[in-house]
């Protein structure tokens, strides 16, 4: 099951990640929040991260 959030507006987010590569070669992996379930949802929040919220309502990971 998909990690969701919901929002201080009342709108569900479901917590995504997706793997790159970059300009170096190194893969990283970027997370994002979206309001539907696609490929690539995660289970749970990663270690060491913890989801905030912006002024705007807006749902980001920041590190502890």
């Amino acid at each position: 099951m998909a990690f969701k959030h919901t929002n201080s507006k009342g709108v569900t987010y479901i917590l995504h990640g997706k793997d790159r590569v970059t300009s170096t070669g190194k893969t990283t992996t970027l997370y994002f929040f979206a309001k539907e379930e696609k490929e690539g949802a995660l289970n749970d929040v990663p270690a060491g991260y913890q989801v905030s919220e912006t002024a705007n309502g807006l749902l980001v990971l920041k590190k502890k």
